[in-house]
């Protein structure tokens, strides 16, 4: 009995000690927190952001060869001359933003096919992946499966998660890049392209 009290009486003295600890250096603690979470942030942040390799406005944008789910092919290069391309990469098909930024183009798709101008979603998921995507939501126009990540490397948008970062190219019938927008808003991302685009004709 007496080794059970000694024990409890332990136990409160560690508790009594821990909260001590607690008020005497709670600020302290609260700063090294705080610290740690906004590391924690930046540095997702840094994995999600553009890099040096990034593409920017005025390069020639590198021509690619990408299946949709359904394995038709589409290349770059063969829009050339003839209408300008919105070429927007994402990270993951099916998650809330990806959906929200799809489903905003595929609400307007009219405009983009009434004007003759093309879109191509880009993602390193496989076709499978894409399938299911559009499936789900009937997404209408092209999503193409960049599996092996050339084309993300090209375009400097591979991140650190190895998914492309959401960035989208606005490229003009000459095949160079007249605007990039590294950020992005979902719920506008198609008249915002759209309006550029529209210029660019």
């Amino acid at each position: 009995m007496v080794g059970i009290i000694y024990q409890y009486y332990s136990f409160i003295l560690q508790q009594n000690k821990f909260i001590t600890l607690i008020i005497k250096y709670g600020e302290k603690m609260k700063i090294i927190f705080s610290i740690i979470i906004l590391g924690f942030f930046s540095n997702i942040l840094n994995a999600f952001s553009l890099g040096s390799d990034s593409l920017k406005a005025n390069q020639e944008a590198p021509d690619f060869t990408l299946e949709d789910a359904f394995g038709n092919k589409y290349q770059l290069s063969s829009y050339r001359d003839k209408t300008p391309v919105v070429v927007y990469f994402y990270p993951k098909a099916s998650t809330p933003g990806c959906t929200k930024q799809a489903c905003s183009i595929r609400d307007e798709w009219s405009k983009f096919e009434e004007n003759n101008i093309q879109v191509l979603g880009i993602s390193v998921d496989s076709k499978e992946e894409i399938g299911k995507f559009i499936e789900l939501y009937s997404l209408n126009f092209p999503l193409l499966s960049d599996s092996d990540k050339s084309v993300s490397k090209a375009y400097g948008v591979l991140n650190k998660f190895g998914v492309s970062s959401r960035v989208t190219f606005i490229i003009n019938k000459n095949g160079v890049i007249a605007e990039v927008i590294d950020k992005v808003n979902v719920t506008t991302h198609a008249s915002d392209v759209f309006d550029i685009a529209l210029k660019l004709k």
